[in-house]
């Protein structure tokens, strides 16, 4: 179990806390291009316990701003967008998107007051079909090219999970506990046979589980009785590379999150996606009734794998109380990830750059073990064009 102190350290995500700076080293998704067309180019966004405002102005460079104008606090999700950025629809004042104070239309002729006001704002990018924001301090280090992400022999689809109303450590958590798979997800591990006991499950299925450091990560390693094992990572600190794709946990606040979801379908050997092809967009699906209501008000839906995990997640309370918690053996997982947040949190305190920070803008494709999932995990082989292995 932790005491409250240390449970604080992992779950505070706003700015000025430890891992709330931490968490700002390193870039999140926002939004999918194509929720940002010409007739609603402004879009709220909450990140890390910041309230923004997405923008893509007449010139088509695109930016993140802070929801309330400088000057009187009126939300610039309101704001018109013009060649040289957004507009307080309030007042006229005009800012690009870096933040700078360009005009001050109230203001007598000739007055350099706008010099005086700047509003916060952050760099955004564009990767696989979706804006991405970075809250850190400059320099800001590069998006890591991670193979699902850039690789040009598959198509991607995108998707925004219902919003997850707790912690997103919580998730991070379950995603070093490989003991859940054959219990909370009994049927998917059945593969077609009969469950003969609930209680196991199939967990007699494996023969043992280990972790793995690596630059970017943990790599989690299951290996079965039948000699088959089952390797993929968690990737410092939010993220879940499993099957054919990867689940961004975005931090929302300390007691919400979004997933976005990149999924990577190969096609038939020698076939690349143009460069300019946007991901599909598909649609979410609620995991809950009602959405946005908590346990025990709501009732999730148990038929299907993501949602039995926002079950456990989100019943362990808008953030878990680990003050109470029971850990075993197989949590050893758990205790590896806490640890490594803690080394990292330390690392960004003496300044330096935490796991998995990129510098170089042309570093190489970063494997992370995805030809492996789409075998073993999806039952897909490279360049199979989708096509189920036979063998």
């Amino acid at each position: 179990m932790l005491t409250e102190q240390e449970n604080e350290l992992f779950v505070r995500v706003g700015p000025g806390t430890p891992a709330g700076e931490l968490l700002r080293r390193y870039w999140y998704p926002i939004a999918f291009v194509a929720e940002l067309p010409d007739d609603a180019p402004t879009r709220h966004v909450r990140l890390l316990g910041e309230d923004l405002v997405l923008f893509r102005d007449k010139s088509g460079n695109v930016g993140l701003i802070q929801d309330h104008c400088p000057h009187r606090g009126a939300s610039l999700l309101y704001g018109r967008v013009e060649e040289r950025g957004i507009s307080c629809a309030y007042h006229g004042w005009l800012y690009d998107t870096a933040g700078n104070c360009l005009e001050t239309p109230a203001e007598p002729t000739g007055s350099m007051f706008h010099l005086t006001v700047k509003a916060r704002a952050y760099p955004v990018r564009e990767l696989a079909g979706c804006y991405w924001a970075c809250l850190g301090p400059d320099p800001v280090p590069e998006i890591p090219r991670y193979d699902v992400l850039v690789r040009r022999d598959g198509r991607r689809s995108v998707q925004w999970r219902g919003k997850l109303d707790c912690n997103y450590f919580q998730a991070m958590e379950n995603s070093v506990d490989p003991a859940h798979l054959q219990i909370l997800h009994v049927e998917t591990a059945a593969k077609g046979r009969p469950i003969a006991d609930t209680t196991r499950g199939f967990t007699d299925d494996v023969e043992s589980f280990d972790f793995l450091l690596t630059d970017y990560g943990i790599m989690k390693r299951r290996t079965y009785r039948t000699g088959v094992v089952d390797e993929h990572p968690l990737i410092f600190p939010n993220i879940l590379r499993q099957g054919n794709g990867m689940e961004i946990r975005v931090p929302v606040d300390d007691t919400h999150t979004w997933i976005c979801e990149i999924r990577f379908h190969p096609l038939a050997e020698g076939e690349v996606v143009p460069d300019d092809e946007l991901p599909e967009v598909v649609p979410a699906d609620p995991h809950k009734d009602p959405m946005g209501a908590m346990h025990p008000t709501a009732r999730h839906r148990m038929n299907r794998v993501d949602a039995q995990d926002y079950m456990v997640w989100e019943t362990q309370g808008p953030t878990a109380n680990r003050m109470v918690e029971r850990l075993a053996t197989s949590d050893r997982g758990v205790v590896l990830l806490r640890k490594v947040m803690k080394e990292n949190i330390e690392r960004v305190q003496r300044g330096e750059d935490p796991m998995g920070i990129v510098r170089n803008p042309d570093h190489d494709t970063i494997d992370t073990n995805l030809d492996h999932s789409l075998v073993v995990e999806v039952g897909l082989f490279p360049g199979s064009g989708g096509r189920a292995r036979t063998s």
